[in-house]
């Protein structure tokens, strides 16, 4: 008859059993030791070693010490040349202005003391000329922009939008409100669509050899600079400004007004007059000299 082995005892501590070992498991041993062990020994090394004593210390001092002062003076040099070269740039940049704001008032005498000299050749002209001819030649003018014009039409007024802020980090947002050359363009071309007969852009007469360009963040109409905000005015039948209104451009400047704040705005006018443009630079082509045939010879001579 075998023996039977002995029942294991179910109230036995589980606990007690040390033939069984549990390993911590990789995160909880991370958020026991967050330290790597190199550190630790480091950290365990000074202070068994404690602080650096004698010259080792006061090496150690003086080198941060020579450092700082270094820093310091390199500072002090920096700040020094920049401030003293403030005014000299402050100076240049206020002589270049003076200069801009002289040479613009002297192109607005010129040019008005131009157009007293055009209408004084538009009298002695229409004064030689039979009536017929000088009314022809007043109509010419008026559609190439060199005459001034007078008539119902439509103002559209542009401006940039408000500097935008981003409310939670403080910088700027991107500049999509802003006023193009290109914006310009557009307007002017679905007012020449629309049925424009004359336009005009901040009083700068637009002509077949107009043209709108950006330097820089300034708009250039004809090479003369245009300030915000941007009046174009136009001269045109009486379905113009509807036309306008309902113009895929005219379209596209109302969404810029609701997303990016841009101000853009169409009303018709009562007896407006558009300036007249400068004369044009023409060139003109002239025909080569006619050359004088070579003879060609064939084989033989012939």
């Amino acid at each position: 008859m075998t023996e039977r082995p002995p029942t294991p005892d179910p109230r036995r501590d589980r606990s007690d059993d040390k033939s069984r070992v549990y390993a911590p498991d990789f995160l909880t041993e991370l958020f026991r030791n967050p330290l790597d062990q190199g550190y630790a020994d480091a950290a365990r090394r000074k202070a068994l070693g404690g602080e650096p004593r004698g010259w080792r210390a006061t090496g150690v001092r003086l080198v941060s010490a020579l450092t700082l002062v270094a820093v310091g003076f390199l500072l002090v040099v920096a700040y020094r040349q920049t401030m003293s070269d403030e005014p000299s740039r402050t100076q240049a940049r206020a002589g270049l202005v003076d200069q801009i704001e002289q040479r613009q008032s002297t192109t607005d005498d010129l040019q008005r003391r131009a157009d007293e000299l055009r209408d004084e050749v538009t009298r002695q002209r229409d004064a030689v000329l039979d009536d017929r001819d000088a009314a022809r030649l007043r109509d010419q003018e008026a559609a190439a922009g060199l005459a001034r014009v007078r008539g119902d039409g439509v103002e559209v007024r542009l401006d940039d939008a408000p500097d935008a802020v981003d409310a939670v980090t403080g910088a700027g947002k991107p500049d999509l409100g802003r006023v193009l050359d290109r914006d310009l363009q557009e307007i002017a071309n679905a007012l020449w669509s629309a049925g424009a007969e004359a336009i005009s852009i901040n009083d700068q007469r637009l002509t077949a050899t107009s043209t709108i360009r950006a330097a820089g963040s300034a708009i250039l109409v004809d090479f003369r600079p245009v300030n915000r905000p941007y009046v174009v005015r136009a001269i045109g039948p009486g379905d113009m400004e509807d036309d306008f209104k309902d113009s895929d451009t005219a379209r596209l400047f109302r969404a810029l007004v609701e997303d990016e704040g841009m101000s853009f705005s169409v009303r018709g006018v009562d007896d407006l007059t558009l300036p007249a443009a400068s004369d044009p630079q023409l060139r003109y082509a002239t025909p080569s000299p006619t050359a004088t045939p070579t003879p060609r010879t064939t084989e033989g001579g012939k």
